[in-house]
């Protein structure tokens, strides 16, 4: 690639611009971006990674580590979802799932949000933010500044990179250490890759709620990601200590995905157990793509008891009678998408005419669906009382 190749990506897909630039003008137009971020970019430091004052993130390289020319990549967040609600006018996310996850985050559970590059991690970080409690405080920590919370009492630090010196660099498992000393509600990381997930786990592990995303293929890989990233900390440090740590700091995943469209949309959320066998940690799926369209497939939730002491009903969030059943349908895998009207819980006076009817409806004509970790899906639908129905009653909870 030359300075004569500028490329656009637009709706996913990447298009060469008719924008023509001279090796000095890269070199000049790349000096005047890292000079409000204060980083360096030299022979002895041949890569950058910065954050311009519009919030875009920016990444060079430079020869030799490169061929012959400049790399320049500018990424540039097109704020179009701040909230969960806004997932829902997307058509990223159902209206149930929305529910779900908003009085998740606000019930205090630690959620770990998985994906792909430009899978939409960060944007469902920064929805999942805004469910945090206005009077909390929250502290971020990021390599470099991506999060955008919309909450008051918000404190973001990021790390820094070694001087010409080769002193004075603060990683980022200096800042997770850093942010337990000011008396935070919450902990949000906007990434982990290497050993500073150890320091996030144990951060955790002391009854702090807490956030974080990480690059991975799906949910169940996320949980393994996760399992395995601490041993880099030290040859001191098994998966004996760290599997139970994980199993029982996280109590559910987000993944995300990127359609062949370019479409971003919530993929599957996994619950995770406390249970560890022959070092593997249970998990199933809470909400999960069938038809083209995210569904609760789960008969419990993850970590009840902080659901119920934040006011929740669990068996409310993962009713599955059909009451969701007007939820977006994912755009791209199939059919057209929806738009549903998202609704707080604390905004809601009075039921809707349809919500009468349908909890007037008798209990034993609901369609469930339970699963279990490994188990085989069944729907079964139930007769009216009165009626005499075929095959097995599934075991669980009742109707």
């Amino acid at each position: 690639m030359t300075p004569s190749e500028v490329y656009v990506a637009r709706g996913g897909e990447s298009e060469l611009t008719s924008l023509v630039l001279e090796e000095p003008q890269v070199r000049t137009l790349v000096e005047r971006m890292l000079k409000s971020s204060g980083r360096r970019l030299d022979l002895s430091s041949p890569f950058v990674d910065a954050s311009l004052p519009d919030g875009s993130r920016l990444h060079v390289v430079i020869p030799d580590v490169t061929r012959a020319h400049w790399a320049v990549n500018i990424r540039k967040f097109v704020a179009r979802a701040r909230r969960l609600q806004d997932l829902v006018g997307l058509g990223s996310l159902t209206v149930q799932a929305a529910e779900f996850l908003h009085a998740a985050v606000d019930s205090g559970l630690n959620v770990l949000v998985s994906g792909a590059t430009q899978a939409g991690k960060t944007t469902l970080l920064n929805c999942l933010c805004a469910a945090i409690g206005p009077r909390e405080r929250v502290v971020t920590v990021e390599e470099v500044f991506e999060l955008q919370v919309a909450l008051r009492d918000v404190v973001g630090m990021q790390c820094r990179q070694a001087n010409l010196e080769g002193t004075g660099e603060i990683p980022l498992r200096r800042l997770v250490k850093e942010a337990l000393r000011m008396r935070p509600d919450r902990l949000v990381v906007g990434e982990v890759r290497e050993a500073e997930s150890l320091d996030m786990l144990i951060a955790l592990n002391a009854g702090l709620p807490g956030m974080c995303s990480i690059h991975a293929n799906s949910a169940r890989d996320a949980v393994t990601k996760l399992c395995t990233l601490p041993l880099l900390a030290g040859e001191n440090i098994s998966s004996a200590f760290v599997v139970p740590t994980v199993a029982s700091c996280f109590d559910m995943v987000v993944h995300c995905h990127r359609g062949a469209t370019g479409h971003r949309y919530v993929a599957e959320v996994l619950a995770i157990g406390n249970r560890v066998e022959n070092g593997v940690i249970e998990t199933y799926p809470v909400f999960r793509l069938e038809d083209g369209a995210l569904r609760c497939v789960a008969s419990e939730v993850p970590a009840a008891e902080k659901f119920r002491r934040a006011g929740h009903d669990p068996a409310e969030l993962i009713r599955q009678d059909g009451a969701h059943d007007a939820a977006a349908a994912v755009p791209g895998i199939r059919g057209a998408p929806t738009t549903p009207v998202f609704r707080d819980r604390e905004a809601v006076s009075s039921p809707q005419p349809d919500e009468k009817a349908r909890s007037s409806a008798p209990a034993g004509q609901r369609s469930r669906q339970r699963t279990r970790s490994g188990a085989r899906e069944e729907r079964i639908d139930r007769p009216a009382p009165g009626t005499r129905a075929s095959g097995h009653r599934p075991a669980g909870r009742r109707s």
